[in-house]
């Protein structure tokens, strides 16, 4: 926590620092001289300080609940469990006030033993070595048990020679007798015959897999394949890393043939219903003709299949329609898997941000997770009236705390999140914006720059956004459960409408984010703007991304099959060699789950880059017509897709003529006002 806020401070302090350091880009300063192109990656400031700085002093919030916590609370209660006079079991305390028994260094305890377990909430509770292993009847065998155990059964003040002779009752000092064979259970000793029962009655699953030696079967062929089992998984990462590589050669093909079975296969349907329903209709002309009996079943028939038939033919038609208004927009999808793949191809560590988010957010969570221990256990400890016990009580600041601290987990989680997808878009609108792509270096490790310094209050901006539907929704699905059965179904139906509603909303907020950081990365605008020209630029070119959220997350879909399935085809071949494994299937169904993981982190990056993409190629025909000194940063396999395209390219062709460069890499051009136009 305290790396966090250090690291925040100078992450606000270089910002602004660097904001003050933003100037003008330069300008012509010859006014006869041609127009020269706008890079919008020059156009650079700092985004949202405002929420950088309220996000700085929310986490200056938590580093306080944090310290509260630690200093107030106890994990090791939460965890150990503590006795009836307030000491942590397994743990040195400290003594509490006036209570002779507190402050014992219980060092080596660490079970909870219960003088009545028939009522534990009021027995007397102790720290102990170890858990009865047997049950004891009498004093004697009390007496026996803690001289052969050296576990003390009975209060800490009461010695091993006088328990034949002290009381035994559920506020000690001795336990009720008799006293079960115990297991511990969360370090706190359970009678064995309530996990027996547990186990007979609630479990008899589990029992029967016991006796069948099935359970055991497949937690030796776990143990002993799991070097196979990690192979495997690093075999998944080298298919999903070509997968990668590759999907930008067959996504033309997967998408087409795709495309082209579809309507072969609808034509075929529409074409084999009807000959049904003709074969149907003759029979009853000639059944009508030499009057024999007609069948109702047959009339029902022959009506049946006419209604599938038309309905069928309805929607071949409705199909063809769409695949012939939306050719383009797949040509489009395609064209654009094929540079996402040039993209990744030239900024390979792009891959692996998934992983350091993935660390990030997991680190993160542990931190999260012991503050919460701390908090949960930060309370002023007070002697009952009734039992003489010590209990804890929670303190009026924690239950806002608590509040503040779900906000921080759900806040701090999308921030991380926003980071990746920002860093991505950036690269991508580095290595898209350039045009000798040859100089490129690092543009994973600029993006992330570029991110530190300009843009974390917009990230930290668009991440409070999804925190404000995420917790209404979170809270409604609390009430919906503790609520169950305790309402009418008109209430529950209601609340279930508004819990789908706030997550639909959650997705489509999502989705506007990461296009609305992708717009911030291009021309580094705050987050308002950009999600407003994210919205209008979505909306404007709606069947292109209709055509990539629907085929290119098909086509990705398939690449992560494909990874799955080849590791588990190699994975059954050889699982098949080892002998001594009784159930194979079952490290092969785990690999193939993590295969499909692993395949799926890929892909979102390339997914991620796609989009990018398509908002950097609107960008592009908003800024640039073509025209001398406005030319297209696009590739010619995009500029098919822009309505002056033919003369673009020839006129980049005759300057690439000129200039002896390759296609896609002239001369940057100095920079002047962008023209905004429609989006195409």
């Amino acid at each position: 926590a305290v790396y966090i806020l250090y690291g925040s401070s100078l992450i606000l302090t270089a910002g602004v620092t660097m904001c003050g350091c933003c100037g003008d880009s330069p300008k012509n300063e010859n006014p006869s001289s041609p127009p020269v192109q706008k890079n919008p990656l020059k156009n650079r400031g700092c985004t949202d300080i405002i929420f950088l700085v309220i996000f700085f002093l929310f986490w200056v919030g938590m580093v306080y609940i944090a310290a509260f916590s630690i200093l107030n609370g106890d994990g090791f209660r939460l965890l150990y469990g503590y006795d009836s006079y307030g000491n942590t079991c397994d743990r040195p305390n400290q003594k509490i006030g006036n209570i002779s028994l507190s402050g014992l260094d219980m060092t080596g305890k660490k079970y909870v033993f219960f003088m009545d377990i028939k009522d534990p909430f009021n027995s007397l509770q102790i720290c102990v070595d170890k858990c009865p292993d047997k049950k004891l009847d009498s004093k004697l065998e009390l007496f026996d048990f803690a001289r052969s155990s050296k576990s003390n059964l009975c209060s800490y003040d009461t010695p091993i020679e006088h328990y034949r002779n002290s009381t035994t009752d559920k506020i000690g000092p001795c336990p009720v007798l008799p006293v079960f064979r115990s297991h511990d259970v969360l370090f706190r000793c359970v009678p064995a015959v309530l996990k027996d029962f547990v186990e007979s009655y609630g479990q008899a699953l589990i029992n029967f897999l016991n006796d069948s030696d099935i359970f055991k079967n497949i937690l030796h062929d776990l143990f002993a394949s799991w070097p196979m089992m990690i192979a495997l998984c690093g075999l998944a990462l080298v298919l999903a890393f070509l997968m990668v590589l590759l999907i930008r050669y067959i996504a033309a093909c997967v998408v087409w043939f795709i495309l082209a079975l579809s309507i072969v296969a609808s034509i075929a349907c529409c074409g084999v219903l009807w000959w049904t329903f003709y074969g149907y209709h003759s029979q009853m002309n000639e059944a009508e003709k030499t009057t024999i009996p007609i069948l109702r079943i047959e009339v029902e028939n022959e009506i049946l299949f006419l209604i599938y038939s038309i309905i069928a033919t309805v929607l071949t038609l409705i199909l063809l329609l769409i695949i012939l208004v939306m050719r383009k927009r797949i040509a489009l999808t395609v064209a654009l898997f094929h540079e996402a793949g040039k993209c990744i191809a030239s900024m390979p560590l792009i891959l692996i941000q998934p992983i350091w988010t993935f660390i990030a957010l997991f680190i993160f969570f542990i931190y999260w997770g012991i503050v919460l221990a701390y908090l949960s256990t930060a309370g002023d400890p007070y002697q009952d009236q009734e039992t003489g016990f010590i209990k804890y009580n929670e303190r009026a600041p924690v239950r806002y705390m608590w509040w503040y601290h779900v906000v921080g987990l759900i806040w701090t989680s999308e921030f991380i999140l926003a980071n990746q997808q920002m860093a991505i878009a950036g690269a991508v609108a580095t290595w898209f914006f350039t045009r000798d792509k040859k100089k490129l270096s690092c543009t994973m490790g600029k993006s992330i720059c570029r991110l530190i310094s300009h843009h974390l209050g917009s990230t930290a901006f668009g991440a409070f956004i999804i925190t404000l539907v995420k917790l209404p929704r979170y809270i409604l699905m609390w009430m919906q459960q503790k609520l169950k059965g305790k309402t009418n179904k008109c209430a529950e139906f209601c609340m279930k409408c508004c819990i789908c509603c706030l997550w639909c909303l959650e997705k489509c907020l999502k989705y506007l984010n990461q296009n609305a950081y992708t717009v911030i990365a291009i021309e580094g605008t705050n987050f308002c703007s950009a999600a407003k020209k994210a919205f209008t630029t979505l909306v404007s070119n709606v069947l292109r991304v209709a055509a990539i959220n629907s085929v290119g997350d098909f086509v990705l879909f398939l690449g992560k099959i494909a990874v799955m399935a080849a590791t588990c085809a190699i994975g059954m071949i050889w699982f098949k060699t080892r002998e001594d494994l009784n159930y194979y299937a079952i490290p092969v169904l785990l690999v193939c789950v993590f295969a499909y993981f692993i395949a799926h982190c890929f892909l979102s990056v390339y997914e991620m880059v796609i989009d990018s993409l398509l908002l950097c190629f609107c960008e592009d025909c908003q800024m640039n017509d073509g025209t001398e000194g406005k030319e297209y940063f696009m590739s010619q396999s995009l500029m098919k897709f822009v309505k002056n395209s033919s003369e673009a390219i020839a006129r980049l062709q005759k300057k690439k003529a000129g200039t002896d460069q390759p296609d896609g890499e002239l001369e940057q051009p100095e920079s002047v006002p962008m023209v905004e136009k429609t989006a195409i």
